[in-house]
């Protein structure tokens, strides 16, 4: 039987991932501290609420309080899989799955220096290769 893939997170549930990419374990409290710094100042119970939904939804993991401690959390999805989930539901709702149009509407709007499109163009070209072979 296949494992359920864990829902797409919603705005606080990405804030709080990316938190937790950036160091983790951390308690409730480390996280509440960190979102309030960056400007999103809720109460403890909402984080706490927050977060069992994420460990309900396979979003993180709730460890067990070392030495009568808080609990604290860590993610269980990886970064690349939730960019890449969040990007392949964009590029299907918004553009139809097309990727060339999903890139043209990337130059259009991205500021792309020289070495950014240096950068770019070797990639194109990597997969050109690949595709030859």
């Amino acid at each position: 039987m296949s494992r359920k893939k864990p829902p797409r997170p919603t705005e606080l549930e990405l804030l709080i991932l990316k938190l937790l990419w950036l160091e983790s374990p951390r308690t409730a409290r480390q996280i509440r501290d960190a979102l309030a710094a960056s400007g999103r100042d809720l109460a403890h119970t909402s984080v706490i609420t927050t977060l069992q939904k994420m460990v309900d939804k396979l979003q993180i993991i709730q460890l067990d309080p070392v030495e009568g401690k808080a609990f604290r959390f860590t993610p269980c999805i990886s970064e690349e899989a939730v960019a890449s989930s969040m990007l392949g539901d964009l590029v299907n709702r918004v553009f139809d799955g097309s990727a060339e149009a999903v890139m043209l509407s990337l130059f259009d709007v991205s500021d792309l220096d020289v070495d950014d499109l240096k950068r770019l163009r070797r990639v194109f070209n990597d997969k050109i290769r690949e595709k030859r072979q």
